[in-house]
């Protein structure tokens, strides 16, 4: 393979228009760039030197991810074109590529990103417009997911294609269920959860009841737990931008997960992301998971889980709410300040389009076709039967979202588990690492409260949320 990969870590993840204030959000983009722009590295992207040219993407190191690292030789071969990726953990993969992008360092030629970075990034013009590039007869937008490509368009323009969509559900062992003689609803509730977690935790025999996620991050812990905290009829605001984090409902929802991961969840859960409960689900060490729908076609792959065919799939459990999915995308963009945005989109016009599916099928399995991106997937006669047992469940998860209420009240912004505001990355990330503390148990859940509330309040007064 011509590429190289210049970094590595280890491995670990409908919008409609925002409701928040242009002047904020640009004087929050000028002041990160100034703040970032001392440590930016210079310009790095590859130009179109060479016969083909070269491109460097940021990508997050997850298995779907690692899929087109591998199988990017074929588009290097088809199109003469180096591709140089820089592979990080979720955390870090944020913070490098908000800080090239912010100050225009041109370190990228493509990011990969998600639905609530894509709206704020394109106002803040950090974007290469695509919708040029997409009209391409070839490419078929159109047959991209409606509330995915919502998610990824700002003021009818699309900023980022989807290599796959997610919605989040329930997960679970059915030959652990079996040996303990325990049933699965088909809609299950919250108490539900806990219920079966108690009857199936056998630390003994290192099975964990259920694994959530307890790693400090505004895309780890708090994922699941927004989804949480909306079902519960919880909120982080009220509709005058009140902070609502020490709320009865709220606490009610935090106070559950953190016991509920403490008594049953997985060892060491304060440092357990997407990647932890993956392998401790595929390898028979959790007998439930909630998270991302992706995680199905990686648990299904019988080449590298144990637990293909052994796994089935419910929505993901309610308490006042009909429904209580998120709704993501890790999506592929062009950095304005990208000096090879043709070859970029060239690279992501192959990642992203019809004929990649079946190379994914035919070269590494069915299963693991990325989800949820375009409607065309699910036609494959291959894909279909090979992803049986889970492709229907997150069709219908993603399609029942709801970003503008997903809990019990209208929210100022759009998202689920995100607000998406541009001091969300920061604010969520604060407030995550107190929860990841109490899940700890070095401090209390009204101690980590107390303080989330505070930092909430803080944005909401500095951000000018209060004056509109």
């Amino acid at each position: 393979m011509s590429q190289r990969r210049l970094a590595t870590e280890s491995v670990e993840d409908k919008e409609v228009p925002m409701k928040t204030p242009s002047k904020s959000r640009a004087a929050l983009a000028v002041a990160l760039a100034a703040a970032l722009s001392a440590g930016a590295c210079s310009g790095a992207g590859g130009g179109d030197e060479g016969e083909g040219g070269s491109i460097t993407i940021a990508t997050v190191a997850n298995p779907q991810m690692q899929d087109i690292e591998q199988l990017s030789e074929v588009f290097e071969e088809e199109t003469g074109i180096d591709v140089q990726f820089v592979v990080l953990p979720e955390n870090e993969l944020r913070d490098k590529v908000t800080q090239d992008i912010a100050t225009g360092s041109g370190q990228y030629d493509i990011v990969t990103i998600g639905t609530y970075e894509t709206p704020i990034w394109a106002e803040n013009g950090w974007l290469a417009p695509l919708d040029d590039y997409a009209s391409d007869p070839d490419y078929d937008v159109d047959d991209l997911l409606p509330p995915v490509r919502e998610a990824l368009t700002y003021e009818d323009g699309l900023y980022a294609v989807p290599f796959y969509g997610e919605s989040s559900f329930l997960m679970y062992r059915t030959d652990l269920f079996e040996a303990a003689g325990v049933t699965m609803p088909a809609n299950p509730t919250w108490q539900e959860v806990a219920d079966l977690a108690a009857q199936l935790h056998d630390p003994e025999n290192d099975v964990a009841g259920i694994c959530l996620r307890g790693l400090a991050g505004w895309g780890e812990v708090l994922a699941p737990l927004n989804t949480v905290i909306n079902t519960f009829g919880g909120r982080w605001y009220d509709e005058d931008w009140n902070a609502q984090l020490t709320s009865p409902e709220t606490k009610a929802a935090v106070q559950f997960y953190v016991d509920l991961v403490s008594r049953y969840g997985e060892p060491g859960a304060p440092n357990a992301g997407f990647s932890e409960c993956l392998t401790a689900t595929s390898q028979g060490n959790a007998a439930m998971w909630v998270d991302a729908t992706v995680a199905a076609s990686i648990l299904e792959d019988p080449n590298s889980s144990d637990a293909a065919g052994k796994m089935a799939y419910v929505p993901a459990p309610v308490v006042e709410t009909d429904s209580s999915g998120w709704l993501w995308a890790w999506s592929l963009a062009i950095p304005e300040s990208s000096q090879s945005k043709d070859a970029a989109w060239e690279f992501m016009a192959w990642a992203t389009g019809k004929d990649y599916m079946h190379l994914v099928g035919e070269e590494l399995g069915w299963t693991r076709v990325p989800p949820g991106s375009r409607a065309s997937t699910y036609e494959i006669p291959e894909y279909a039967e090979a992803a049986a047992a889970f492709a229907p469940q997150t069709l219908e998860a993603i399609e029942a979202v709801d970003v503008t209420q997903p809990g019990l009240y209208e929210q100022n912004w759009t998202g689920v588990q995100y607000i998406t505001i541009p001091e969300f990355q920061d604010l969520g990330t604060r407030v995550a690492q107190e929860i990841s503390a109490a899940i700890a148990g070095n401090q209390t859940v009204d101690e980590a409260l107390e303080k989330a509330q505070g930092y909430a309040e803080e944005v909401a007064e500095s951000g000018g949320y209060k004056d509109q």
